[in-house]
């Protein structure tokens, strides 16, 4: 009897364990997202990491929007989008912004709406790397790291819930880092303003959830994307850039 009964228990524990298996797999099914005619916004997007997500997005057939300071790297950033893409329906279009002016998102916004229409998908990408001891940090630099990689992303945010909300649908990525998770010495500033979207990123997930806008995390580790190139250097630059 005791044999019958494990017996039985395993049984049902395997169904349990298997419909269990199956509901997540159609949570993952339901979560997929075709990016064919979908408007998406970059932030950071003429070069390194931001470029690379661009040109997926463009090879997915959605229509891109690249928001950079530079013109002239954006200038470029376009010829490469506009050789990939598969058909001239897909538009990409660059947006020159301060992301660490308030006034310049709200109105990058609104010039990307203008030229492609509500927004679908929103990556948070842009960033900055302030490298040096603690000594040689300014009250500033912590500012400035704080407005764009947290208030920043939550302006855009807050930017584009309107259009998605109105559709029950909508994809956010912010880019956060690894140093978000684990502080890095020599970058303070850069470290404590990737916990602030770390914390407000997954926040923000649980928040919007119910709107049917799906906001994903990501940190990655150390890459190849020229970020050292385009980082500050304080204190002994030769021996923090080597570092």
């Amino acid at each position: 009897m005791a044999t019958a009964s494990l017996t039985k228990l395993a049984k049902v524990s395997a169904l349990a364990m298997g419909a269990t298996m199956l509901g997540r797999t159609l949570m993952k099914r339901s979560r997929r997202y075709r990016l064919i005619g979908k408007n998406a916004l970059v932030t950071g997007g003429a070069r390194g990491l931001g470029l690379d997500i661009a040109r997926q997005l463009v090879l997915k057939g959605a229509n891109v929007a690249i928001i950079a300071r530079d013109p002239s790297e954006i200038a470029r950033a376009l010829v490469d989008l506009r050789q990939r893409r598969d058909s001239a329906s897909v538009q990409v279009v660059g947006q020159v912004c301060d992301l660490q002016d308030p006034a310049a998102i709200d109105a990058m916004l609104a010039a990307v709406r203008g030229t492609l229409g509500p927004i679908d998908v929103l990556v948070n990408n842009a960033g900055m790397m302030q490298v040096g001891p603690l000594d040689s940090m300014s009250y500033a630099d912590f500012e400035r790291a704080m407005q764009l990689h947290c208030f920043a992303p939550l302006r855009t945010m807050l930017g584009v819930r309107a259009d998605m909300r109105a559709r029950g649908s909508g994809r956010i990525a912010n880019i956060a880092s690894i140093g978000g998770i684990v502080a890095v010495p020599h970058l303070l500033p850069y470290s404590a303003s990737k916990f602030a979207l770390m914390g407000l990123s997954q926040g923000m997930g649980a928040e919007l959830a119910a709107e049917g806008i799906v906001v994903s995390t990501i940190a990655p580790g150390l890459m190849r994307t020229g970020s050292p190139r385009g980082a500050t250097f304080k204190g002994d630059h030769e021996k923090e850039y080597a570092w």
